[in-house]
């Protein structure tokens, strides 16, 4: 089970940042203010869901 977790984790940093970095790419090109501030919200909820995950994570782990 801590495997499964350890993964999950790691997908959902990786997955946080990419939508970080998609949502700055679009800011700095300026091409459409509607879907930066799309990917800056995506960012938020998964980034919500990582520290979740991590936070079970650990509690696993206790």
């Amino acid at each position: 089970m801590q495997t499964v977790f350890y993964y999950a984790t790691t997908i959902a940093v990786i997955a946080v940042a990419i939508a970080l970095l998609l949502g700055l790419r679009s800011m700095l090109r300026g091409t459409s203010a509607n879907l930066s501030q799309k990917l800056m919200r995506w960012r938020v909820g998964l980034q919500f869901c990582a520290i979740l995950m991590i936070v079970a994570y650990a509690f696993l782990l206790r």
